[in-house]
């Protein structure tokens, strides 16, 4: 399914099923995956995962002000470089059988050498990630972000830093996966917004590839 953004529109989305989509927009590439993994399967490795990971809650910066980071991370990788990101620095743990299984089923998908997987928590709705873009210079030219979310369905936002028309609001099913690649990161930013709402946990993969 090919969607092209028009002025002054805002697209939000919700698919059937088994509908993968590629929109075209300005100065970036997005595929989305609503069924990567079917419900059981992605059941139980939300429940692997939350169990298993060893979450952690850095302190972020803003405004001269210190704050808990609004979710809990962790960061896996095959490889033993740092990633630093908002001025936090994460020494990575190994991949798990998990992580390297879902690492290798991307890859089949499209290849892009992935190395590195930065896992968000979001306990509930006042956990959130505001407006940025994954664009730090140790992820190398045009990254490649692709991220499998488990758990809660949650709205991803992403805007144009330029065009103002150019914005996406797609709601994250279990189970989906969602490809972030081309100049997006140079061009783009996107969130995850807090919600009122109540919610249940929700789990977000991104891999990525460290240099």
């Amino acid at each position: 399914m090919n969607i092209t953004l028009t002025k002054n529109q805002v697209m939000e989305l919700f698919l059937k099923k088994n509908d993968a989509f590629s929109p075209k927009i300005k100065d970036g590439e997005i595929l989305y995956i609503p069924n990567f993994k079917e419900k059981n399967a992605a059941d139980l490795l939300l429940k692997k995962l939350e169990d298993t990971i060893p979450w952690r809650q850095d302190k972020i910066t803003v405004y001269g002000k210190i704050y808990d980071q609004p979710r809990l991370t962790s960061l896996h990788s095959i490889q033993q470089k740092p990633y630093t990101y908002s001025n936090i620095t994460m020494q990575p743990r190994a991949m798990t059988n998990e992580l390297l299984q879902i690492l290798a089923e991307i890859e089949h998908i499209k290849p892009n050498s992935y190395n590195s997987v930065l896992l968000n928590l979001y306990r509930n709705g006042k956990d959130s990630n505001g407006w940025h873009a994954d664009n730090e210079s140790a992820l190398g030219i045009n990254p490649s972000i692709a991220s499998l979310s488990l758990g809660e369905e949650r709205y991803f936002h992403l805007k144009h830093k330029k065009l103002k028309d150019q914005r996406i609001k797609l709601k994250l099913a279990h189970g989906s996966l969602l490809i972030m690649s081309g100049e997006l990161q140079h061009h783009w930013i996107h969130q995850i917004p807090k919600t009122t709402r109540t919610v249940s946990p929700r789990i977000n993969l991104t891999f990525r590839k460290i240099i």
